[in-house]
This record gives C-alpha cells, sequence and structure tokens, in this order.
C-alpha cells in the first residue's frame, strides 16, 4: 500500500536518543529523545560535551523551537540504585522515546546497546558525534541535568554540586567524607556504599 509519505518526512521520523548522568555520585539519570525537521535545520548541533555551556543553551532552545518532537526523561536515584544505572539508563530511554508526541520509525541510540523499544532501533557508537538528531538528544539532556544540578547545589550547599556535577572529583569526594552523603546521593554506587558502612 502505498502511504504518500514525503521521503525528507521519512527521514525526518528519525529519533535520537542519549544520556546524561551514569558516572556521577548523585541526582538523576537523564535522557532525551529528538525528532529533528528536515525542514527547519539547526546549525552547530554536536557533541554536548564539545560545546560550551552557553552555546549549549541557545542550541536547547533552537532544537525545543524546531524539532518536529522532543522529549526529556529520568530516572531518580531510588531506580538506580534499585535497577543498577544501565537499566535505570535504559528506562529513561524507554520514557523519553514513549514520551515524543510523533511516534518515530527508527531510534537511533547512543552508544553499545539499546533498550526494548516498541520501535526499531539501533546503537551508534560516539552517535552524538555522528548523528545530528542524537547530538540534539545529548544536547537536551545535558542542559537539562546541568540545570538540576545548579538547583540541587542551593538545596544541598557545601558539596560543590553545580562545579562538578555530581561526578566523583577530590571536591566531591572531601564534601561526602566531611559532611556525609544526601539523600539525592546514590547509595548503591561505591564511594557513597563504602561511606555508609563506615557510619
Amino acid at each position: 500500500m502505498q502511504l504518500g509519505l514525503d521521503f525528507t518526512l521519512v527521514e525526518a521520523l528519525v529519533a535520537g536518543v542519549d544520556e546524561v548522568g551514569r558516572g556521577p555520585l548523585c541526582g538523576a539519570v537523564v535522557t532525551a529523545a529528538v525528532i529533528l525537521d528536515p525542514a527547519r535545520p539547526i546549525l552547530g548541533l554536536n557533541d554536548s560535551k564539545k560545546l560550551t555551556a552557553a552555546r549549549r543553551e541557545q542550541l536547547f532552545d533552537e532544537i525545543c523551537e524546531k524539532a518536529l518532537s522532543w522529549c526529556i526523561a529520568r530516572a531518580e536515584v531510588e531506580e538506580i540504585d534499585q535497577l543498577n544505572i544501565l537499566h535505570a539508563t535504559m528506562l529513561a530511554m524507554q520514557r523519553a522515546v514513549a514520551g515524543l508526541s510523533v511516534t518515530p520509525r527508527l531510534a537511533l541510540i547512543d552508544g553499545n546497546r539499546c533498550p526494548v523499544l516498541d520501535v526499531p532501533s539501533a546503537a551508534v557508537i560516539k552517535g552524538d558525534s555522528q548523528v545530528p538528531a542524537i547530538a540534539a538528544a545529548s544536547i537536551l539532556a545535558k542542559v537539562s541535568r546541568d540545570r538540576e544540578m545548579q538547583a540541587i547545589d542551593r538545596q544541598y550547599p557545601g558539596y560543590g554540586i553545580a562545579g562538578h556535577k555530581g561526578y566523583p572529583t577530590p571536591v566531591h569526594l572531601e564534601a561526602l567524607q566531611r559532611l556525609g552523603p544526601t539523600p539525592i546521593h546514590r547509595r548503591s554506587f561505591a564511594p557513597v556504599r563504602k561511606l555508609l558502612e563506615q557510619l
């Protein structure tokens, strides 16, 4: 049966999916799924880690405005501790794809494995620097999580979370030793778990 879809539209129905926050000791893991619109190109898309914070913020707004569909999703600290970080990341990716207002024909996932989805999917290693839709997803996830870390820093001062974003830097590890874990620290991660065992 002829669907009558314009080829550029078929091309557009590819969702890029990426995550931010697998390595930190605190906070949710955040994922995003983005279906770009070929009729509204976005210049300068790249792996979010290769962009300045100011450029990510600019692109965040442009992606939200121009994409055919986008969704930011997450798995909470409790889910990370219960499921482990890999399975929690897969869950957050499922939520991001399920939250799209347009159903993609294909989901391209950054990395080497795919979550179980209701649509066909493929893993793309270093996809955030190769596939524009994945780059867009990495930007949405990164900006969203960074904003959240800044809010958490205000809620739990003294840990330097706005600076290190929860990653196990010397500043963060020293603060953990001095102040102890907060409710948003991941109990299953070794530095936090070992500290709790000592209490």
